[in-house]
């Protein structure tokens, strides 16, 4: 691997592991309080569960946007991926600091609605000039379609 290929996976990883570091700095400090004290659905995993899944993930993801910045060549579609990659890191970026920094559970319901949405439609077109990273999208969108189902759940019982 190129030395140019190496420092585009490094900041893929960088800039995706650290909304996941930005993300837990208002998460963090809300488990044992705040949220703990919040009626949840009985499929919420304990806690230990999130960072793990969450640092699996945020690596795939940097993987998926390595892939299109680096393994395919530049064209409409590449950059249709690449820009709904970065409209969906966005929200995820904002979900984190509304729901546990401002207790925006219902607010927080709307992004995470919207995430769903974006990641989506960024699989669909990564897919379209990378199969690889549009797969390597799929573990997110089922995690973030599952703890949509937890954030609703918590809207419904509090």
């Amino acid at each position: 691997m190129k030395m140019r290929s190496i420092g585009r996976l490094l900041l893929c990883l960088a800039i995706c592991l650290g909304i996941g570091v930005v993300g837990s700095l208002s998460t963090k400090p809300e488990i044992a309080g705040w949220y703990a004290g919040l009626a949840k659905p009985f499929w919420t995993p304990p806690p230990l569960v999130f960072p793990i899944a969450w640092t699996a993930l945020y690596i795939l993801m940097a993987i998926a946007f390595w892939r299109l910045w680096d393994r395919t060549a530049p064209s409409m579609g590449r950059s249709r991926a690449m820009t709904l990659f970065g409209v969906q890191l966005v929200l995820n970026a904002a979900w984190s600091p509304v729901f546990f920094g401002w207790h925006g559970i219902r607010t927080g319901l709307v992004i995470i609605a919207l995430m769903v949405v974006a990641i989506a439609a960024t699989i669909f077109s990564a897919s379209r000039v990378d199969r690889i990273a549009g797969w390597l999208l799929v573990p997110y969108l089922c995690w973030v379609l599952y703890a949509s189902t937890i954030n609703a759940g918590v809207v419904a019982l509090n």
